[in-house]
């Protein structure tokens, strides 16, 4: 589990595409304390970790988890956001996030407010109706409020310092971005449905 806090940004150093993909992720964490087996979020995707440098570790990605979410794009340079999975007693400071991205959304509209910029992204179909405003969301494994739904768009405020922790001041219009609704969303919708 995780929060959608993200702790560092990642890099890409290389990939490997066999039956699966395998990527390499240059971190700033202390890989002296990360366990082969440990969890990353990796641009919102819960990897396991298969290998380990001083400053690098090694996912392998399934196919299946390729065809769900964006790390298709993955190619050496490219930035990710990263955070390690939760310890008990850690805090909660996003919401609750499992690392399972349930598809991908495509930013439509950036705009500038002030010193923040106001994001529209359109969500698949299938998804939008678990999007609600002032509900939350994971994109790119971070922890974001909906400000407002239309149909299958919905807007999401940067404040500037979450576009210098993270990789959203990278963001651009037509980028696709791994969409993980919130998982109480997703009970009460299941809960209505059988009601």
């Amino acid at each position: 589990m995780f929060t959608g806090i993200v702790t560092d940004i990642g890099t890409v150093i290389e990939t490997e595409k066999t039956g699966d993909l395998r990527a390499r992720i240059r971190t700033s964490y202390d890989t002296g304390t990360i366990d082969i087996g440990a969890s990353i979020a990796s641009d919102g995707v819960c990897l396991t970790v298969i290998d380990l440098g001083p400053d690098w570790y090694d996912v392998e990605i399934s196919a299946e988890t390729v065809s769900k979410t964006n790390l298709d794009t993955w190619a050496p340079g490219k930035r990710v956001n990263l955070e390690r999975a939760l310890k008990v007693g850690d805090e909660l400071g996003g919401h609750i996030v499992s690392g399972h991205v349930d598809g991908v959304a495509e930013i439509v509209r950036m705009v500038d407010e002030g010193d923040s910029t106001r994001v529209s992204l359109r969500a698949p179909e299938e998804l939008a109706r678990f999007i609600a405003p002032k509900g939350s969301v994971a994109l790119n494994g971070t922890s974001l409020t909906v400000n407002e739904v239309d149909g299958r768009e919905f807007g999401i405020n940067f404040i500037p310092h979450t576009k210098e922790v993270t990789t959203w001041g990278d963001a651009k219009t037509g980028d696709r971005i791994n969409l993980e609704i919130d998982t109480l969303a997703r009970y009460v919708a299941r809960l209505a449905e059988a009601g």
